[in-house]
Order: C-alpha cells, then sequence, then structure tokens
C-alpha cells in the first residue's frame, strides 16, 4: 500500500513537471509572438511621417475636420457675428426690433417667429448701409415687463418664460445675431432685476437694456408716472455685468440705456465707463420728426455713449427714412423699431 500511494506520488510529480514544461513553451511562443507584432508594428510606423517612438494610442486621434469643426465652435463663441469682440468695431452699424415673445402690444418683434422676424429685421436694415459697414441686426427681447398691478410679489414686474428667452437665443445663434434683454422693474430695483437674468448674460451673444421709464419708486405705478434711475443704480449694473463678462471671457457687451425725458436718468455726468461694455444711450421720442430731433439733441452725450435712435411704425408721423437717420449729428450707431 505504501509502495502503491509512492508510485501514485511519483506520477503526479511527473505530470506536473510535464505541465510546467508545457506551460514554459507556450509563454516563450506567445513573447515571440508579441514581440514579432510589436517589432511589425514599429515598422509600419516607420513607414509613415508619424514620429512611432513612446506613443500609446488608446483610442484613435481626432480626424482634420472634427479637430476644425471644434475650433471654428470655439472660434464662434469667443467672437461676435462678422469676427471680432467689439460690438461697434469692424463698422458696424446696428439694426434691431424690439418687443417681447408673443405678442406685438409691446412692438414688432413679437408679431411672428424669431426666424420670420429676422428675415423682416434684415429688410428693415438693409438701407442703412454705408460702403465698407457690417449691419448687425440686434433682438431687442423684454423679458421682465412692467405691470399695472402688485402681481403676487408685490414688485410691479413679470418675467417671460425662459424656454422664449433661449428661442431668440438660439435664433441669434442661427442668424448671426445679437440679442439685448430689455428690463422693466416696475418697483424692483435694476440689478436684483438683472441678476435673474444672470443664465442668459453668460451667452456671448446677449448683451442689457435698462428702461427708466419703468422704473417705479416705493409708491408709483407702471404707466401712471414715467420713472427714473439714478447715476448710482445703474453704475452697480454696469459693474456687475463688466465683471461678468470679463470672469466669463465673453465678446463685450451691448449696455444701453433708454431716455426720452432729461429727468429719466438722474446724474448722467456721473455714469461709470466700464471697459467690457459698449455703452449705447438711446433717444426714444416719438412724433414728428423735427419733435424727435429736438428730443435726440436735448439729451445726446456722444462723449459717454454711442448713441441709439428709435423709430415707431405706428406712433412716428411719418416715421424718418434710413437716409435722414443717417444724416443726424450726433451720428446714430443703433436704431431700433418698435
Amino acid at each position: 500500500m505504501f509502495r502503491g500511494r509512492r508510485a501514485v506520488s511519483a506520477y503526479v510529480s511527473a505530470l506536473l513537471v510535464l505541465c510546467c514544461l508545457v506551460a514554459a513553451v507556450s509563454i516563450a511562443g506567445l513573447g515571440a509572438d508579441e514581440s514579432t507584432t510589436e517589432s511589425r508594428s514599429q515598422s509600419t510606423k516607420g513607414s509613415t511621417s508619424e514620429a512611432p517612438e513612446n506613443v500609446t494610442q488608446e483610442t484613435p486621434a481626432p480626424t482634420p475636420a472634427v479637430t476644425t469643426k471644434v475650433a471654428n465652435e470655439t472660434a464662434s463663441m469667443s467672437t461676435l457675428p462678422g469676427g471680432g469682440t467689439k460690438v461697434f468695431g469692424r463698422k458696424r452699424f446696428l439694426v434691431a426690433y424690439y418687443g417681447t415673445a408673443g405678442t406685438d402690444a409691446l412692438g414688432v418683434l413679437g408679431e411672428r417667429p424669431p426666424d420670420q422676424m429676422h428675415r423682416r429685421l434684415r429688410r428693415a436694415a438693409r438701407d442703412f448701409k454705408r460702403r465698407g459697414e457690417q449691419i448687425l441686426p440686434v433682438y431687442e427681447l423684454i423679458v421682465t415687463v412692467a405691470d399695472a398691478t402688485p402681481g403676487k410679489d408685490g414688485d410691479y414686474n413679470h418675467d417671460i418664460s425662459r424656454r422664449a428667452v433661449r428661442s431668440y437665443i438660439k435664433a441669434a445663434e442661427r442668424n448671426g445675431a445679437l440679442v439685448v434683454l430689455d428690463i422693466q422693474p416696475g418697483r424692483d430695483d435694476f440689478l436684483t432685476v438683472a441678476k435673474r437674468w444672470e443664465w442668459a448674460l453668460e451667452h456671448p451673444l446677449v448683451g442689457l437694456a435698462l428702461d427708466p421709464e419703468w422704473r417705479m419708486g416705493p409708491r408709483q405705478v407702471p404707466g401712471r408716472v414715467i420713472g427714473s434711475v439714478r447715476a448710482r443704480e445703474v453704475n452697480q449694473v454696469s459693474a456687475w455685468l463688466d465683471r461678468l463678462t470679463r470672469r466669463q471671457d465673453l465678446p463685450e457687451k451691448v449696455f444701453m440705456l433708454h431716455s426720452f425725458r432729461s429727468s429719466m436718468i438722474v446724474r448722467p455726468d456721473r455714469l461709470v465707463d466700464r471697459p467690457e461694455l459698449a455703452e449705447v444711450l438711446h433717444i426714444d421720442g416719438f412724433g414728428t420728426p423735427s419733435q424727435k430731433l429736438d428730443t435726440y439733441r436735448a439729451l445726446a452725450r456722444p462723449r459717454q455713449f454711442r448713441m441709439g435712435f428709435k423709430l415707431f411704425y405706428d406712433e412716428d408721423v411719418p416715421m424718418m427714412r434710413p437716409r435722414a437717420v443717417r444724416k443726424i449729428r450726433p451720428k446714430v450707431r443703433f436704431v431700433s423699431f418698435q
């Protein structure tokens, strides 16, 4: 019995030795195959223009077409339509449609969906162009609308939907336009309301407009009085927007103030220039051409601002033609239609 166990043990030992020898041969063969494969791979790489040494690629490199597309998309997000980062650079002249989404009650912009209105805007802007200039279309969208009733927050304003705002931003991307968010704050202050739209203002094509007509005091009601804003409040908003633009590394933004009375902006001489903003003073009076020009000349501050001018389809009698607007002095750089 003892012998039998030793015989079995010897047999098992011999079998283990044989298995080890077979495994060693297999491993050696595998190493040779891997060495041959690597050698062939290096030989193949050596026949191309790419450097073969010390390069490990688990995923294929992007094709030139993909790389170019990504680069172009990145560049388009960091520059304005037509190139560059300055709103009025490259001899740009801005023409806007003004209003809010889904209704023509506050202006022409909301009469039709954004892409349809863009085509109409391009036609309206065509005659403002002079030799060597670029026309830059703008959607001036009222995003916070003043109300005659206090609402649940007691602030006499309401915001339009984010979905509506996004639709105009997407249209601007498609059509090579800017969006300017117009704020009518009611009894709120401009900075509080502007911060509600920070998510949209982080987009490189989106700027901001403040409309003091609708900036009410604590006992005032929109539509019953003409509002006003102090320079200090405007400076708070412009400083915040300037920091946002710089922090996000965005192109220069339109920053616009509307006015048609000298009382609407208190101490405009104290307004601070911001390096990241293209500041526009937009004169909104309606009436006959002579009335409009009197208002414009009384309020214009060309040493502080680029000047804007509004044309009303219904209230102006008659509405001034593009050639007449281009002759105004100090010169107009931004025209909007309401």
